[in-house]
């Protein structure tokens, strides 16, 4: 029995004012709703479609959240070959460039269609009778991965097209990229999740579209922007610039900066005009991009090796001078990493004035072979921080001169401890530390940690610079009044901060040991300590060698145990290797983070932090996965409760699921859970399995 047609008229409705809205934001950056209405809208549709299952359609918005992951990629053979471009650096290679046009067209003057050249990753779009069917990455030109399922989740990529004798096969050529401002909320956020932190936007834009996960995708602002088509049989367009000003009318984003130029003086008074604006673009380029605008005209101009005859990328030149490092000295960042810096001997780099240069960490350092007193090449581009390229010249190099990276931070004389796999070296003195103190409450605040509303990122400036908070200690000694006083702070907000800060007093032993912010804790090793431990004052007093010791020793047993093909015994704290013991042990024995906790647990004034219940031999050992909102639970409330008493929570579904624990919202989980027969159950059907009603 089909659905309903009001329920059919209503979902094609949707679709349609949701894709009009994407339209609005992502290709026309004029959005006419506010995030709360696009999100009431797109919670209707799914509801439509969970309710009514055939309406679920390849193109609905819904698909845009993510599928199950993938073991790997398949390869896709292009078409068309998806070509890399030749390169101008001088004037004078566009001149030759122009020439040889002209001269192969048999022409005085040529039109050309100029565009930037976006820096991020190539990639084309295959749509058939108007549907998007698949996307793949350039790859070596003639292959690439067939990355669809994540494509699927960049909301500025239409996933139907107006029915038209141009969509019927089509094959979009552009790039996937991230903002600037989006790549730092990115990085941001994967600091605070102690995860990669990714170098440059085009890193970013690469590494997203290839995960395996493309629900990790989907919650990373990804942009694209056509530039071309690879395989388009029906066009009426005679122009590369009607071409664009087409793909730009069925929905795709296309540069606002293109442009159409008359012969070479036109095409350099273009690069003079993009570079003008080249910081402040939303986006990073690193050139700009000539083609021929006529297409008969590229057509006959054909291809040469592996390039088009007819286009080629005129790249801005890197911002570099050489200049002399005076010394090396450590900073301390927000989240505790110590980064080397050069102190140079001021340059003009890009009509700016350096004076330092980031060595980025230890390693790379070592990688450049700097020491002070040599000659170094420096780099800037745009806003970026100026950087150490490398050694031009060699120093005097004597014994004084050689860097080492402290065992003690600069700024609070806290131990440094680096985990293997890292390439940062960080102070452990998170919760004193004055260069990391408004990163280490804003950690200790958020939604994981000790969950205080009201308290981010402005208010903690101004808490941390008029010194009211030295320590995430200090939070439970505000009062409303103070906080009144503050900007953008009136007694309704400040009583609401306080409210919520009194709420966090009471809090179990994994959030609380996670909001410490201890290197290489995050959420999952901190569970692990709970249910090993129990209690806060067992896991302060635990003795970290012993116990390292004691880990080894039954690694050691069950390799033994292996080979005779017997039962292994119970891993002492799994998940958990010898780095992160070190990290911890220096952690809770450092001085100033006793003193700290000490404060952050006082009886009277402080945290009362609720004992785990340990693991054993005897529990269930149940798991478990949650997908969808509950009506009457947080997820972080359903996966406590859980884990208290033994169970797993893990984040896919497998053949080893014992339960999936779905709600409103229930998304590819629960389909996979059907799938492979797994028993579904509600919030109800799991405090009933949990004995809790």
């Amino acid at each position: 029995m089909g659905a309903p047609k009001q329920a059919q008229v209503r979902a094609e409705r949707l679709r349609q004012e949701l894709e009009h809205h994407n339209r609005r934001y992502y290709v026309l950056d004029d959005p006419e709703i506010d995030d709360a209405d696009y999100d009431r809208l797109f919670r209707e549709l799914v509801q439509l479609e969970q309710e009514h299952e055939e309406l679920r359609r390849a193109d609905s918005p819904t698909q845009r959240v993510g599928a199950p992951p993938l073991p790997e990629f398949a390869e896709v053979r292009h078409r068309a070959p998806m070509l890399s471009l030749a390169n101008a650096f001088e004037e004078d290679e566009v001149r030759a460039f122009d020439k040889r046009v002209r001269d192969a067209l048999g022409v005085k003057n040529v039109e050309y269609a100029a565009d930037p050249k976006f820096d991020g990753l190539a990639i084309t779009l295959s749509y058939r009778k108007g549907v998007f069917v698949q996307g793949a990455t350039r790859g070596d030109g003639a292959t690439g991965e067939d990355v669809t399922p994540n494509l699927r989740t960049v909301r500025a990529i239409p996933l139907r097209l107006p029915q038209a004798p141009d969509t019927d096969d089509l094959e979009v050529r552009g790039e996937v990229i991230f903002y600037k401002a989006d790549f730092d909320k990115l990085n941001a956020r994967q600091r605070a999740a102690e995860d990669k932190v990714f170098a440059n936007p085009r890193n970013a834009a690469a590494g997203s579209l290839r995960l395996l996960d493309s629900a990790i995708t989907a919650r990373r602002p990804l942009r694209f922007f056509a530039h071309g088509v690879g395989i388009a049989p029906r066009v009426s367009w005679k122009t590369h610039s009607e071409l664009l000003d087409r793909l730009n009318a069925l929905g795709f984003p296309v540069s606002r900066e293109r442009s159409v130029a008359q012969g070479v003086d036109g095409l350099m008074d273009f690069y003079r005009n993009i570079q003008t604006k080249r910081e402040k673009l939303p986006y990073a380029i690193d050139g700009v991009v000539y083609k021929v605008n006529r297409l008969d005209w590229q057509e006959k101009l054909g291809f040469v090796s592996r390039a088009p005859r007819f286009a080629i990328a005129h790249k801005y030149p890197a911002e570099e001078q050489t200049t002399q490092v005076l010394r090396i000295e450590v900073q301390v960042g927000r989240t505790g990493v110590l980064t080397p810096v050069a102190r140079l001997k001021p340059v003009e780099v890009g009509g700016v004035t350096v004076t330092n240069a980031t060595l980025h960490n230890e390693d790379e350092l070592r990688r450049k072979d700097v020491w002070a007193g040599d000659t170094v090449i420096v780099r800037r581009a745009g806003d970026v921080i100026p950087e150490v390229v490398g050694v031009q010249q060699k120093g005097p190099r004597g014994d004084e001169e050689r860097f080492s990276m402290p065992d003690k931070c600069p700024v609070c004389q806290s131990p440094v401890v680096r985990l293997p796999g890292e390439a940062a070296t960080r102070c452990t003195g998170g919760l004193y530390c004055r260069a990391q103190r408004k990163q280490a409450i804003l950690h200790f605040v958020g939604r994981r940690a000790m969950d205080i509303e009201g308290v981010g990122e402005k208010l903690v400036e101004q808490l941390v610079d008029r010194d009211m908070v030295e320590s995430p200690a200090d939070l439970y000694r505000l009062d409303k009044e103070s906080l009144a006083g503050l900007e953008r702070m009136a007694e309704k907000s400040a009583q609401n901060v306080i409210d919520s800060i009194q709420r966090s007093r009471s809090m179990d032993l994994a959030r609380f040991v996670f909001a410490l912010g201890i290197p290489g804790v995050g959420e999952e090793v901190a569970r692990i300590l709970a249910r090993h431990f129990g209690s806060l004052r067992a896991l302060l007093g635990a003795d970290w060698p012993a116990l390292a010791a004691q880990k080894e020793a039954l690694r050691k047993e069950n390799v033994k145990r292996k080979r005779k093909s017997e039962a292994p015994v119970e891993v002492l704290l799994e998940g958990i290797g010898p780095e992160i013991m070190e990290s911890l042990d220096k952690f809770v024995h450092e001085t100033h983070n006793s003193k700290v906790i000490a404060s952050l647990v006082d009886p009277v004034r402080g945290v009362a932090v609720r004992d785990a219940a340990m693991a054993t031999a005897t529990a269930a050992g149940k798991i478990f996965v949650l997908t969808g909102t509950l009506p009457g639970l947080s997820r972080d409330e359903a996966r406590a409760l859980i884990e208290e008493q033994g169970h797993k929570v893990t984040g896919s579904v497998s053949e080893s699921t014992d339960y999936v624990v779905a709600g409103a919202e229930a998304g590819s989980k629960l389909a996979q859970a059907r799938e492979l027969g797994i028993t579904v159950v509600d919030e109800n059907g799991l405090m009933q399995l949990l004995g809790k009603r």
